[in-house]
């Protein structure tokens, strides 16, 4: 189900692009093969990410919350991210960078589309996975992890998929042909949680 062949590249130049200067640029060729690049040297390429990662957080009120202030907020939930990762066989980081793009971090985040929570919990998922308070830290990120860990298992531990999944639903990847939907916030999310994902494996090493 790997649609993307160009996958390692794509994270080398993610995990390689500047903190401040992230500006990615991607096109699908004619095999429907998407390639990324930080230098876009052929015409096909379009801008999919030209921001900090921070930027793309969201804070409380959908918007986006700018600078590294989640970095901050982050390490207060450093002991429950740890036990929940080993719980749920996943690396911290992974989850740390989910929670950095999809909440900055902010426990009582609410996005535009009704998302709850550090991860940013729809109400069906919180649903499917017995939340009872969205809002409380502890059952959030154990169900964010959860919904992740089966996510890697649907998608055969194919990190992009899981996260456009995550990002987009289950039924959207399925609708795409089990492709990332080619829709401008997947796109976007995507690498943007990749190059946090690596840039914090890279500081734990």
């Amino acid at each position: 189900m790997h649609s993307w062949p160009t996958s390692v590249l794509a994270l080398v130049l993610l995990a390689a692009a500047p903190a401040a200067l992230a500006d990615i640029y991607a096109y699908t060729d004619a095999q429907d093969v998407t390639h990324f690049s930080n230098v876009p040297s052929d015409a096909r390429y379009s801008l999919v990410l030209s921001s900090p990662v921070a930027a793309l957080s969201a804070d409380a009120s959908g918007k986006s919350s700018a600078g590294g202030g989640w970095r901050v907020r982050a390490a207060g939930y450093a002991p429950l991210i740890n036990r929940t990762a080993k719980r749920m066989a996943l690396q911290p980081a992974l989850l740390r960078a989910v929670i950095a793009i999809e909440s900055a971090f902010n426990p009582r985040a609410v996005s535009r589309a009704g998302a709850q929570g550090l991860m940013q919990l729809h109400p069906a998922t919180a649903r499917r996975y017995g939340v009872g308070d969205a809002f409380d830290p502890e059952q959030n990120v154990l169900a964010g992890a959860k919904y992740l860990s089966d996510l890697m298992h649907r998608y055969d531990n194919n990190l992009e998929l899981t996260l456009a999944a995550y990002n987009a639903g289950e039924d959207a990847v399925a609708r795409y042909g089990g492709k990332i939907p080619p829709f401008r916030e997947t796109r976007e999310y995507v690498p943007a949680v990749l190059r946090l994902y690596h840039e914090l494996l890279a500081q734990a090493t």
